[in-house]
């Protein structure tokens, strides 16, 4: 099935999905490339470690809390704020829960 990239599922002011259950790996693709990310195997880790870790505890972290727990799962070569701004320079927790389908996550603007 070819996913039509000028349709999105509907979307918050922000650019958050509305409903998280619109989300797969080709709307993160579309997702990014509206933030003008281009999507990386490191990229893909930090999204499905938010992911998963919004599964886990049906919260988002604050960002110091979500580069924590980066560094306990992912180690401290990932889990650093250096590491997830290379990734996401215009703010890594945002911009990761935006392209992974997740809420807008809690003190972010």
């Amino acid at each position: 099935m070819n996913f039509d990239r000028t349709v999105l599922p509907p979307l918050t002011d922000g650019g958050f999905l509305v409903n998280a259950a619109d989300w797969d790996e080709q709307v993160a693709q579309v997702l990014a490339e509206r933030s003008a990310i281009v999507l990386s195997d490191a990229h893909w880790e930090i999204i499905r470690f938010i992911r998963d870790y919004y599964r886990s505890y049906n919260h988002l972290p604050n960002a110091r809390m979500f580069v924590k727990a980066a560094q306990k799962q992912l180690g401290e070569e990932k889990g650093n704020s250096i590491y997830l701004h290379r990734l996401f320079p215009k703010g890594p927790l945002r911009y990761a829960c935006l392209i992974a389908g997740l809420p807008k996550p809690p003190g972010c603007l």
